[in-house]
């Protein structure tokens, strides 16, 4: 098939490589809400069920990829049970993966990028998920797709994501540049010490699509993120958001980005690690 360029396509491409053989569409889901209490998670397997893109499987990121044994949500699980995961979803070594969500695109970069860190490259993400398909006219279907069981093989790139500690180094490290990807109130609640902020909202337009990359390139470049000079980190509350920064700055022509994935949840576990926090009479960031 042909590929595109960056790993985004848009649904005309989809719907027009459907019948591919070799093609593996991925719902890739979760739901995340915000009440007074906090961030609740809960699985999208019913509105995959009830709606989703005709042949899609569905990947539980939260149940079947998170381990379950760190208070860290979100933690990737091992590379053998993430290549089982995804073998018993029907997806090989010689698949291309298209993965998207219903929600705001966080969840499909959070796979893309998994997938990634497991050292594979053939996955796309479907900009502006599901809404697009819809917006496009394109037909869904509901019940549940099964495809026969495929080898899958992980092999890990560690140097995809980074550490608490390289975190704590990089804070007077400037060879590294630590992107929030959180929303400016957020950011501005307290971030990690020397981080901008680059709202994952700013790098989409009203539709849910990504922004061109000469749009992401002058938001990323204000930024210092396209500086040669650095390696750019992104992080966020849990690792999820930070994927979309990642995926941006790929579009802004980066692709050397990592992630820390405990991000905020893991960092601000230890009340002992420093927090910054704008001063609002500076008019700060």
């Amino acid at each position: 098939m042909t590929e595109p360029t960056l790993p985004l396509v848009d649904a005309a491409w989809l719907a027009d490589h459907l019948d591919d053989p070799r093609l593996r569409i991925v719902d890739a889901t979760v739901h995340l809400s915000f009440d007074e209490n906090g961030a609740h998670i809960a699985s999208a397997d019913e509105t995959y069920r009830a709606e989703h893109i005709p042949g899609a499987v569905f990947v539980d990121q939260d149940a079947a990829l998170s381990r379950d044994d760190t208070p860290i949500r979100f933690t990737p699980v091992d590379s053998e049970r993430f290549a089982e995961v995804l073998g018993d979803a029907g997806i090989g070594d010689e698949d291309t993966v298209v993965v998207y969500d219903h929600a705001n695109g966080i969840w499909a970069t959070r796979l893309w990028w998994h997938l990634g860190y497991e050292g594979f490259d053939r996955v796309k993400v479907l900009d502006g998920g599901l809404a697009a398909w819809k917006a496009a006219g394109l037909s869904t279907e509901s019940g549940e797709v099964r495809l026969p069981a495929a080898t899958f093989t992980a092999r890990r790139r560690p140097d995809r994501v980074v550490s608490t500690t390289e975190v704590e180094a990089a804070i007077d490290d400037d060879g590294v540049l630590l992107v929030n990807a959180l929303a400016p109130e957020d950011f501005a609640r307290g971030h990690i010490p020397g981080s901008v902020n680059v709202p994952f909202a700013s790098l989409v337009q009203e539709n849910g699509t990504l922004k061109d990359a000469g749009a992401l390139r002058e938001i990323f470049a204000a930024a210092g993120a396209l500086d040669p000079a650095v390696r750019p980190v992104t992080y966020c509350g849990g690792g999820i958001a930070a994927t979309a920064a990642a995926f941006a700055l790929l579009a802004a022509g980066r692709g050397d980005v990592a992630i820390y994935d405990g991000s905020m949840t893991e960092w601000t576990a230890d009340p002992s690690r420093p927090l910054e926090i704008p001063d609002p009479r500076m008019g700060g960031e």
